[in-house]
């Protein structure tokens, strides 16, 4: 009966030491040991700033804005936007730019007329220009719209790209509406691909 007595009172012993070293371990904070410091580490907190200082709040992306159903980051004129001012076709007939069937790509051969055709611009300062993107008979209504427009922002592009200010340059589709061959072969269609271009005056 002693025996067990002392086997009790010995574990009681334990089980407070045990308790004891629990309370002294969680009063004291160690700092870590065997820790590797990152470089440039400092202690702070949380609503530290870093070196670049306080974020600016955030920004909405901005982008160019691209033409109404067009290309290149230029945005299309008004429909207005030279409304009433004196037309001429005939300037600028000699430039008019030919394309290859289905494509808006100007050609190598015909970049000298958009040149012309910038350089008249350049020496008439208060003149605009309107491009008339045309496409042969084949295809629907539709799809030659779309592809005269196309023709037409291509030279508009190319202008700007000259030295030309974008809102001197008016385009227009005509689609396969106002051929200048009225034939039904490659003959005709090739004269029907192209751009036309008419000056614009301001009014008087």
């Amino acid at each position: 009966m002693k025996e067990k007595k002392m086997k009790l009172n010995k574990f009681a012993n334990l089980l407070v030491f045990g308790l004891v070293l629990v309370v002294a371990a969680s009063g004291c904070r160690k700092k870590p040991v065997n820790v590797t410091e990152l470089p440039g580490a400092r202690p702070g907190k949380i609503t530290d700033q870093g070196p670049g200082g306080t974020l600016p709040p955030s920004q909405p992306m901005t982008t160019e804005p691209g033409p109404v159903g067009g290309q290149g980051g230029i945005v299309s004129n008004p429909a207005n936007a030279h409304e009433g001012w004196p037309e001429d076709a005939t300037i600028l007939k000699p430039d008019t730019v030919y394309f290859d069937f289905d494509s808006s790509v100007i050609k190598t051969s015909e970049k000298p007329k958009v040149q012309a055709v910038a350089d008249y611009l350049k020496n008439n300062p208060a003149n605009a220009v309107r491009v008339e993107g045309n496409c042969d008979e084949r295809g629907t209504e539709e799809y030659n719209r779309a592809l005269g427009e196309r023709r037409a922002l291509a030279v508009r592009e190319q202008l700007a790209g000259l030295g030309i200010d974008p809102t001197r340059v008016d385009t227009i589709s005509y689609g396969k509406d106002k051929p200048v061959d009225p034939g039904h072969d490659e003959a005709a269609w090739k004269q029907n691909r192209r751009d036309d271009f008419v000056v614009l005056s301001p009014p008087k």
